[in-house]
């Protein structure tokens, strides 16, 4: 990948996982050398496995958008509507709350159809459900990868070649799989 200023280029990889809302597991990962995540959403979303049923929201990074890799998802094949709606925080917002945050506010007026790309996707987010729908992003795909470099030590890809990483990082997301499957069992046992 390009790094730095864009002058060198260094042995990276972009490791991907998409990850499911309930239980936490990992259900489509690769691997890319893209510098950046812009061009990896379509990719990325066409790894989740099929076992993983019907997928009926998707919540992005707002690295990952793009007009085009919305569409494509968001389309299916002959341009009717594919099922899936994608929500990405487009705003930049300040970590913490203000008082304002908390005061009940109506939802904000939908935009026209023919509106923006980026003002349509601010209005998805901006609605109560949107907020809480996307709420649930910074508590299942960030502890993921949390989880993998902690508590499973993996911080660097001991390979090389993207075939070889992209096998590693199978085995990375199915150990993490398996750990949270024993997790969910002793959950279960305990209730």
């Amino acid at each position: 990948m390009k790094a730095g200023s864009g002058e060198h280029f260094e042995q990276s990889y972009n490791a991907q996982a998409t990850v499911e809302v309930e239980d936490r597991l990992i259900v489509g990962q690769r691997v890319s050398q893209a510098p950046n995540d812009k061009q990896e959403l379509v990719a990325t979303f066409s790894a989740i496995v099929p076992e993983a049923g019907a997928v009926g929201q998707a919540l992005v990074d707002s690295g990952f958008v793009s007009e085009e890799a919305v569409g494509q998802i968001e389309t299916g094949p002959h341009g009717e509507p594919s099922g899936v709606k994608v929500l990405a925080a487009m705003k930049r917002a300040k970590h913490g709350r203000t008082v304002s945050d908390l005061e009940k506010k109506e939802d904000p007026a939908p935009p026209a159809a023919d509106a923006p790309f980026v003002e349509r996707m601010i209005y998805r987010v901006a609605t109560k459900a949107g907020r809480q729908r996307y709420k649930l992003r910074q508590q299942t795909v960030e502890p993921v990868f949390g989880i993998i470099k902690e508590a499973l030590g993996f911080r660097r890809f001991s390979l090389r070649g993207l075939s070889e990483v992209s096998l590693e990082w199978t085995l990375v997301s199915l150990s993490y799989n398996l750990k949270r499957l024993f997790t969910l069992g002793a959950q279960l046992k305990a209730a």
